[in-house]
């Protein structure tokens, strides 16, 4: 058991008979004589479907232990990827949906760590930025402001917006969370 204003991000918590995962907390602490408050962000394992809760900060909830495993990502087969445990060979498949938005930034090869909560695959978590490689952009204009950004296509097929001076081939580091 945990109580409520313990809660953090990563957690896997039982609520009405549901396993969530805690996308985010934030305790808030209250004045006087007025109790906590500790704002969540849920993701439902079982339906992929996200709620917001508020809790009182003494309630206590019941916690599940999240394992967290590095897998070796394989090949992605229609709404399923496919990895592999590198010490004992043991493939996984997890659905694309679990995965998210960032199933088209997988390679064959790229080590990722996973959270399992009951032996079962609930989230993928991706470094903060990775390398790509432009595949086609227009070309490289050195006469404009340094502000200015242009559309270029990755060689994944994700389009994202590159500084001026960028051109087809170049590797960039692009940040996950913004796409910049």
């Amino acid at each position: 058991m945990v109580l409520a204003s313990q809660m953090r991000a990563g957690m896997a918590i039982v609520l009405e008979n549901q396993t969530y995962r805690v996308v985010g907390a934030e305790y808030h602490p209250g004045q006087g004589q007025m109790g906590g408050v500790t704002h969540a962000r849920l993701q439902n394992v079982d339906t992929g479907t996200s709620r917001e809760h508020n809790f009182r900060a003494e309630l206590r909830l019941q916690d599940l232990p999240v394992e967290r495993q590095s897998l070796e990502f394989l090949y992605a087969d229609g709404d399923h990827c496919c990895f592999m445990n590198p010490g004992n060979y043991e493939q996984t498949e997890i659905a694309s949906a679990v995965v998210g938005s960032r199933a088209a930034f997988l390679e064959p090869g790229m080590r990722l760590a996973v959270d399992f909560v009951s032996g079962r695959p609930v989230h993928v978590l991706f470094p903060g930025a990775i390398e790509v490689k432009i595949a086609d952009t227009a070309p490289a204009a050195h006469q404009q402001a340094d502000s200015a950004f242009k559309p270029a296509k990755l060689a994944n097929g994700v389009e994202v917006m590159v500084p001026q001076f960028i051109k087809a081939g170049d590797m960039i580091r692009l940040d996950l969370e913004t796409m910049k």
